[in-house]
This record gives C-alpha cells, sequence and structure tokens, in this order.
C-alpha cells in the first residue's frame, strides 16, 4: 500500500509536526508512506518539496498573495485565515505519483485551491488539525456559523468589509460534493464535523496524533534541569506556544490571570516559556520567568519537558496540541481547560487537572494542586506516562489509520 501525505510544511508547525509523525510512525510500520510539501525544512528524502527555482519560488510567493487577499477583510478574530484561492501544480503531480491512498493534512498556505480539493481522486483521508475544513477562510472561531451555514444575516458583529469567510465556505460547498473520509485527532473537533453543515454525513473517524513514545521519554528531572541551567529546588510551571503568549487563543492572558492568584499562596514558583525569546520588556508576573526560546528539536524539548513539575494549556480552543501529548509521554502532569479536545489529553485529578473554562481562580487551583503533594505529584507523573503510552503510542495509532486506509481502499473497489 503505497500512502501519500500531503501536507503544507514537513516539520515547522505544530499540524506539520503531527502529520510528520504519522508519516515517519508507518515508514517504521514498514508502510511505504511518502510525504509532499511546499516548504521543506527536513533532509528525510522520503519528504518531497518543490522541485527546482521556479516551484520554490512559487511556492514562497503563494502564501503572500493568499493573505492579501484576506486584507479585505476586517474582523477581531486574528487567527489565520486561507482563502484557498490559487490553483497549483499538485494535482498534476499526484496524478503521476497514483498512490493508493491520498492521505490530506494541513494544506492551505495556497497549496491547493478548493475546486482542486474536491476534484482528487480518491480514496481520499483528511486529518483535520484544526476548524477550517468545514469553516470558511477561518481555521479556528469561537462563532457559530459553521453549524448553520455562512449567511448574510449571521454575519458576528465583530466583521465589516468583505465577507471573506462566506465567500471561502460558498465555494467549499459547491466544490466538495463527494465526502472524503475525516479524521479528527480530538473528539470535540470531531464532533464539530458531525454538526457543521459542510461535512455533516461525512465519514468521521477521532484518531489521536501519534508520537514515538520510545523517544518521548522522562528524563531525570535533577539533570534535565541542570542541562538547561535552571533551578535545582524550585517548583517550574511550563507554558508553551508559537509566538509566546502573543494569540488570544492560546490563552496567555488566562495563565497570566492565574499567576496573580498564585501570588498569595505562593512565592516560589518559576515561569517556563518556550516558543519566545526574551521581550524587549518583559511582563512583570510576580514570578521569575525563564524564556527558553524557539526549540525545534526533540532532544531539547524532551529535556525541557522533564525539567518541569507541571504543564500548564491555557487555550481557549485547541485540537490536540503536541504540548500536551509530548508533556505527558515524559511525564509531566497537564494542567488545562475541560475545553475543545484538551479532555482527550488531561484525566482530571489523574493526569493532571480540567479546570472550569475559563475560570483563572480555578486554573490556578489547579497548579496548586498539582505541586501541593509530592506523593500525588509522583502518582500523576506515572499516570501521565502509562497514558501516553497507551492512547498516543505508535503502536495504537497506527492500526486504527490502516483500518481506515483499508476502509477506503475497499469502498473505493466497490466492496
Amino acid at each position: 500500500m503505497i500512502v501519500q501525505h500531503i501536507n503544507y510544511s514537513d516539520v515547522s508547525g505544530g499540524a506539520a509536526r503531527a502529520a510528520y509523525r504519522i508519516h515517519q510512525a508507518l515508514r517504521r510500520h514498514q508502510m511505504d508512506s511518502l510525504m509532499g510539501v511546499d516548504s521543506k525544512f527536513s533532509d528525510d528524502w522520503s519528504v518531497q518539496g518543490p522541485f527546482g527555482r521556479f516551484d520554490k519560488t512559487l511556492a514562497r510567493l503563494r502564501p503572500v498573495v493568499g493573505a492579501a487577499c484576506v486584507r479585505f477583510l476586517k474582523t477581531n478574530n486574528a487567527i489565520l485565515h486561507s482563502p484557498a484561492l490559487l490553483p497549483s501544480r499538485w494535482p498534476t503531480r499526484l496524478a503521476n505519483l497514483k498512490p493508493d491512498i491520498l492521505h490530506l493534512h494541513w494544506i492551505c498556505g495556497e497549496m491547493l485551491s478548493i475546486p482542486e480539493i474536491g476534484r482528487l481522486p480518491g480514496p481520499v483521508v483528511w486529518t483535520l488539525h484544526d476548524m477550517w475544513g468545514f469553516c470558511g477562510a477561518e481555521h479556528y472561531t469561537e462563532d457559530f456559523r459553521w453549524r448553520e451555514g455562512y449567511t448574510r444575516i449571521n454575519r458576528p458583529a465583530y466583521e465589516s468589509g468583505l465577507d471573506i469567510n462566506r465567500w471561502v465556505w460558498e465555494r467549499k460547498r459547491k466544490c466538495w460534493k463527494k465526502p472524503f473520509h475525516i479524521v479528527t485527532p480530538s473528539h470535540w473537533l470531531g464532533q464539530c464535523v458531525r454538526e457543521s453543515v459542510l461535512m455533516r454525513g461525512w465519514p468521521v473517524t477521532v484518531i489521536p496524533n501519534a508520537l514515538n513514545t520510545d523517544v518521548w521519554a522522562p528524563v531525570e528531572r535533577l539533570l534535565a534541569r541542570q542541562l538547561l541551567g535552571l533551578p535545582q529546588d524550585e517548583p517550574l510551571v511550563l507554558f508553551g506556544a508559537m509566538g509566546g503568549g502573543q494569540h488570544r487563543i492560546k490563552g496567555f492572558d488566562l495563565l497570566r490571570g492565574a499567576l496573580a492568584h498564585l501570588r498569595d499562596q505562593r512565592s516560589d514558583l518559576h515561569l517556563l516559556v518556550f516558543g519566545q525569546s526574551t521581550p524587549r520588556e518583559p511582563e512583570e508576573l510576580g514570578f521569575p520567568v525563564h524564556y527558553l526560546g524557539h526549540l525545534h528539536d526533540d532532544l531539547s524539548l524532551r529535556i525541557l519537558y522533564s525539567a518541569a513539575d507541571v504543564m500548564v494549556i491555557p487555550s481557549r480552543q485547541d485540537n490536540l496540541p503536541n504540548t500536551g501529548v509530548e508533556s505527558l509521554s515524559c511525564g509531566t502532569p497537564v494542567v488545562a481547560f475541560d475545553t475543545c479536545g484538551l479532555p482527550d489529553i488531561v484525566t482530571h485529578r489523574v493526569t493532571g487537572y480540567l479546570a472550569r473554562p475559563f475560570d483563572t481562580e480555578d486554573l490556578a487551583a489547579g497548579i496548586e494542586w498539582v505541586l501541593a503533594d509530592s506523593s500525588r505529584h509522583e502518582d500523576l507523573s506515572r499516570n501521565a506516562r502509562t497514558k501516553a503510552v497507551e492512547c498516543f503510542s505508535e503502536a495504537v495509532v497506527v492500526p486504527q489509520y490502516l483500518a481506515v486506509y483499508e476502509k477506503g481502499i475497499a469502498e473505493q473497489a466497490g466492496f
């Protein structure tokens, strides 16, 4: 069986890392898996990037054109918007490759146009790493137009200008006549697909992102702290996101509120932030803050997770964040809000703590609960590692994907 993955990038960004891990897991299980990208960062021969200088230049320019189109939309939703407007060379390349399964992942950045997606030959499996597949142009939204259809009368008050979201959604509705088999990493996103106007009735399977738990294993905590030059004895609270606290959806402001509550309870905490370098004017949070910058290799991240006492994911919306799965695999409990895909990672008071959305006082209580009892913390760490192996390891995830592939091939053949 030849499986051809398509994703905008191979290892840059959360969706890319998740897609690449699925690809690599299949290869380690003796599957003939290949990956096509518009932006290649690794030296992996099984990942095919743009060919030649012209294709590489074109791949860099295409997202710029898409972003220019979105400027006609005025919105308070600062998350990425993708119009998927420009035709590409991917249909020709895919026709020449003739895989048994075409596995789509994050295909925005003007990688494929909406009509091209609708014309892709089957069988097609599409893993959604955010909400774009069934929304308009937005990748995440707290609005619910996707449940009822994007009409002129249900546009949110925080938008003006050209209704790009309605225009993109209408193009999807007209062009996507044949259902794909949808995979979602979280039960929350799977339920969103089932409730959406666009993909209602399409086959949906929930399969978590794969992680090589043999590689992502705990490092002795004091050694990890020594390697990173971090305090040996103080409690370390970890937060990570691309761009640090810049995006509202990641909830750094909610973590800030929780830390304000914790200042009244204890003074010994240290905050670790990765995904962001030290700002020119660091914010005063009431506790020492260590900015770790952008860590791109698995070993550095594994050491960082192992050094921390607790990982906090204060997201307002999230699918199945890699940070949570990686943290569990390194034996570090996770505190998050009980919302979206985060309950798929955190089992309340077993592998961490789920706070009431978006109650900063309860988030602070969860952090304190994880840290307060050393014996309980050992149990949480052990449970976290166990859950990672039992739910997210390659040995668990790969057979689930193989079952979806085989079903798709059988349906295509008419069996």
